[in-house]
């Protein structure tokens, strides 16, 4: 039982440095402030939601991505961590890391400017790849990838909570942005960024201890 609640709280904590909510309200706020509260509620559930299929289907599929593409653990916790160093060495920077924000609107507005209030924003950029990056799905598959049900289980019920808690932020968004301040936001992101590239770290050394006995057992096989 106290591995299973020190795993759940890894796992939340890994998740939360990722998406970070307080930095992603902002964003939020910020991509919806033309739309009306209703909108905005309608929005904020759409894009969770969304990111909640996609991080829950990895996270289930996993096992079988790997079989089928002929992955093994060791390679996806080195190539993860990774990921997950980079967006965190970025946000300890003070900026987002380009594997978690939109593409740059001055080209797509140059290149089709009348489809661009037409985009649907909960889909792209929010759930994807805002919300549900290339390194939460690293997360996500790292900690899943055992195939083990309760690590799977386990998963996506962190992933769900904080699903709820970011719903709350966006929702009350604009007094929240109000409260904490572009410093305290800032502070927040360089925290995160410490968190994440402490994560990424030990995957590191994780993906590298279990790349050396895959190799050990290999070669005792040979």
């Amino acid at each position: 039982m106290h591995d299973i609640g020190t795993t759940a709280v890894t796992v939340f904590m890994g998740f939360f440095a990722m998406m970070n909510p307080i930095a992603n309200t902002a964003v939020f706020v910020g991509m919806t402030g033309d739309q009306s509260p209703f909108q905005r509620k309608k929005t904020a559930i759409k894009a969770l939601t969304t990111a909640f299929i996609i991080i829950a289907a990895f996270c289930l599929l996993g096992k079988g991505i790997f079989e089928l593409f002929g992955i093994t653990l060791p390679a996806l916790r080195l190539s993860g961590g990774i990921l997950v160093f980079l967006v965190g060495y970025h946000m300890l920077q003070g900026s987002s890391s380009k594997l978690h924000t939109q593409a740059s609107s001055s080209d797509s507005e140059t290149a089709n400017p009348e489809n661009d209030s037409d985009k649907d924003i909960a889909i792209s950029p929010l759930a994807l790849p805002i919300l549900a990056g290339p390194g939460t799905i690293a997360t996500a598959m790292n900690y899943s990838a055992s195939g083990e049900m309760l690590h799977i289980v386990v998963t996506i019920i962190a992933f769900a909570m904080l699903c709820l808690i970011t719903l709350v932020c966006f929702l009350f968004g604009p007094k929240l942005i109000d409260k904490v301040g572009e410093n305290g936001i800032s502070i927040t992101t360089r925290l995160m960024g410490l968190i994440l590239t402490v994560i990424g770290m030990q995957m590191l050394i994780q993906g590298v201890h279990d790349a050396y006995l895959l190799f050990e057992h290999h070669a005792v096989i040979g």
